[in-house]
Order: structure tokens, then C-alpha cells, then sequence
């Protein structure tokens, strides 16, 4: 196997995911309640299309027929995202899983372009490494965007996790306290009434003598 092949098999994976996320992209978009998470993925739908294309271009340049190898990677990681959505989570808990999600789907694809545009470079094959880069510049951007409303969800996620470990609390005291109440109201059931006049007892002295 001659480098270039390497290259191809490399191109043709990568064909593979992006195809396959075109897919899958308008149903993620579909679950999504965050508008600007959905709007984020849409336009990152919009850009996938744009990558098939450029790979088709990529492919074209080496003088090779665009095609794939199915992609069982981005197979696996389309089949845990849907798994994510399909768990039907409310909001904000149901975005921050489809936001790992897709992270992980980015960091996927980041790694396969560096591993073909450093074996493009090594072949001199420079306008394929042009065309490459500009798909993985795009993909680390999406990434980036990705993380920052991940962490601006977690911050969401983790105030309402608060507030119901306090109204939790709450529940627990209130319990509590009546679980109290009634013991102590048993308890006053239950002892026997005494009263408070203490019985006489027989007098000494000169009154007893008499």
C-alpha cells in the first residue's frame, strides 16, 4: 500500500461521517429545546453539506471517484446520540446531553482531518491540504461553540439541582417535624391521669393524743 491509498482510505472514512451526519443532523436539531443550541447545529448542518462537497473536490484533485467506506466510528456516535435523545430529558438536562454528544462527534472528525492533512502534506499534495484545513477550521470552531454553551448549561443544570435539593431538605423537615408532633401526642395519650392533690396523711402530736 503506497501512501496516497492511505490517504484515500482516510478520505473515504471521512466521506463516510460526513454523509451520515447530514443525516442525522435535522433530527438533533429537531430534539433540541435550547433555540441557540438548535440554531447552532443547524448552522453546522448547513456547513456538513459544504464538507461533503469539499471532499468530493479533494477527491477529485487526486484524480479518484469520490466515494465511502462505511464509517463505524461516527456510526457508534450517532447511535449514542440518538440513545441521548430518545431518553427524552427535559430541558436544560436533555440539551447538555445532546451538547456532549455532538462534542464528541467533533472532537471525531477534528482528529480524522489532522491525520489526512498531515498525510497530504507528507505526499506535497498542498491544494488538498488547503481544502482540508478549511473543513478543520470549521469543525474546532463548531467545537468551541459547542463547549461554551455546554458550560453555559451546566451552569443552568447545576442551579436547578440546587433548588431541588433545598425544596428536598425542606420536604425532609416538614416530615420531620410532624413525625415529632405525633409522637408527641401519643405521647400524652398514653399517661395515666394523677392528680395534683397529694392524699392526707395521719397528723402527729397533741391532735392524734386526743
Amino acid at each position: 500500500m503506497s501512501l496516497k491509498e492511505v490517504l484515500v482510505e482516510e478520505l473515504k472514512d471521512l466521506y463516510s461521517a460526513e454523509s451520515q451526519l447530514v443525516k442525522a443532523l435535522p433530527k438533533i436539531v429537531k430534539a433540541c429545546e435550547d433555540n441557540e443550541l438548535a440554531e447552532s447545529i443547524n448552522q453546522h448542518f448547513e456547513q456538513t453539506k459544504g464538507h461533503v462537497e469539499r471532499l468530493e473536490q479533494v477527491f477529485k484533485q487526486l484524480g479518484k471517484k469520490a466515494a465511502a467506506k462505511q464509517c463505524k466510528g461516527m456510526e457508534g456516535l450517532l447511535k449514542e446520540g440518538n440513545e441521548a435523545i430518545e431518553e427524552g430529558e427535559e430541558a436544560p438536562f436533555g440539551d447538555l446531553m445532546i451538547t456532549g454528544a455532538a462534542l464528541r462527534v467533533e472532537h471525531y472528525e477534528i482528529a480524522g482531518y489532522s491525520a489526512a492533512i498531515e498525510i497530504a502534506r507528507g505526499l506535497g499534495e498542498d491544494e488538498v491540504v488547503d481544502l482540508l484545513t478549511l473543513t478543520l477550521e470549521e469543525e474546532e470552531a463548531a467545537s468551541e461553540k459547542l463547549l461554551a454553551m455546554a458550560k453555559e448549561l451546566i451552569g443552568e443544570a447545576a442551579g436547578l439541582s440546587q433548588d431541588e435539593a433545598e425544596l428536598e431538605d425542606e420536604d425532609v423537615e416538614t416530615v420531620s417535624d410532624e413525625e415529632g408532633a405525633g409522637e408527641a401526642s401519643m405521647t400524652r395519650k398514653q399517661t395515666p391521669h394523677t392528680s395534683k392533690t397529694a392524699p392526707k396523711k395521719p397528723s402527729r402530736g397533741k391532735s392524734r393524743a386526743a
